[in-house]
């Protein structure tokens, strides 16, 4: 099993959210986060100018199995892309046991 972590525009969540639905990813946890990246430029409104250091984006986590993993990735890099900076970024680590608490059922049987 992977955990899958991707920080995405909130702008493209939707359509995220879609892609992963259409591939039958039907359950992940998401947050609204803040950061600071690579984007320099600032905003001026109503002739006042603020900084955009701070970044607001959405943060997923995904637990699939490893035969899901590649086709996760894939869509959520199309999804995801605009062709700007700030596009986000996407992680994948090991997830050793996974557990579903009702019926107490583990490994792949625990995510599905």
């Amino acid at each position: 099993m992977k955990q899958i972590e991707a920080i995405i525009r909130k702008s493209k969540f939707d359509d995220v959210k879609k892609a992963l639905h259409e591939i039958e990813v039907n359950f992940f946890s998401y947050w609204d986060v803040t950061g600071v990246g690579n984007e320099k430029q600032g905003h001026v409104y109503r002739g006042i100018s603020y900084s955009t250091s701070d970044i607001q984006r959405r943060y997923l986590s995904i637990v699939v199995s490893d035969e899901f993993l590649e086709r996760t990735v894939e869509t959520l890099l199309e999804s995801a892309y605009t062709g700007n900076v700030g596009d986000g970024k996407v992680f994948v680590s090991e997830i050793l046991e996974a557990y579903r608490i009702r019926t107490k059922e583990n490994g792949n049987a625990g995510i599905n």
